[in-house]
């Protein structure tokens, strides 16, 4: 993670971190007369917009989320020749989706983002960090346990894959997370996190 900078990577960066800006929950919720940043958390990610809208716009919303994150790695990969570059394009990304300057720098949590940046930085590790966010929602009912445990796993995860370096870059981004998961975080301690969707019809099929 040494590479220099040329101009075509901070045009690469630039452009990764406006892409994270696209976001497909707030236009789904346009499509469905849905304010999502209003409605529900007014978080506009896929689990806010799977609680106010459906099922088939939080689907669209979590594909287009994954995809942003894919295309920036990409485009450092590609365009910009890679190394150090696909990291900070991934970053890009990322920071774009949670900190959006078209929305006020207000924006979703970053896991669906996150995981396409990981699913081609690393794909084993990709694939590891969703079988843990799984593992923690199943067992706990709540998406956000899930999220949690995938944002402490990161650093973890590259660490012993790829070395300090991507250990410190995985603590950055799960601190992230973790920090934008502070109100989930909250409501769990105080047993007021709700479950959502397949959780909750598990859970009510259970109490019959």
């Amino acid at each position: 993670m040494a590479d220099s900078i040329s101009l075509t990577a901070v045009v690469v960066i630039v452009i990764s971190y406006l892409l994270g800006n696209l976001s497909p929950a707030t236009i789904m919720g346009k499509l469905y007369g849905v304010d999502i940043r209003s409605a529900g958390s007014g978080n506009p990610g896929t689990t806010n917009t799977l609680r106010e809208i459906g099922p088939a716009a939080a689907g669209v919303t979590l594909l287009v989320d994954i995809l942003k994150g894919v295309v920036a790695v990409l485009l450092g990969r590609y365009v910009a020749g890679g190394g150090v570059v696909e990291y900070l394009c991934g970053t890009a990304v990322f920071l774009g989706h949670i900190w959006p300057v078209f929305y006020r720098f207000k924006g979703g949590k970053g896991i669906a983002t996150g995981f396409g940046v990981m699913m081609v930085l690393n794909w084993k590790i990709g694939l590891i960090l969703l079988l843990i966010a799984a593992a923690g929602a199943l067992l706990s009912r709540k998406m956000s346990v899930g999220s949690i445990a995938a944002g402490i796993a990161v650093p973890v995860c590259f660490g012993v894959a790829q070395g300090l370096p991507y250990a410190l870059w995985g603590l950055f981004m799960g601190l992230i997370i973790i920090w934008r998961h502070r109100t989930n975080i909250g409501r769990l301690i105080r047993h007021e996190e709700p479950s959502i969707g397949l959780f909750e019809k598990l859970g009510k099929g259970k109490q019959k």
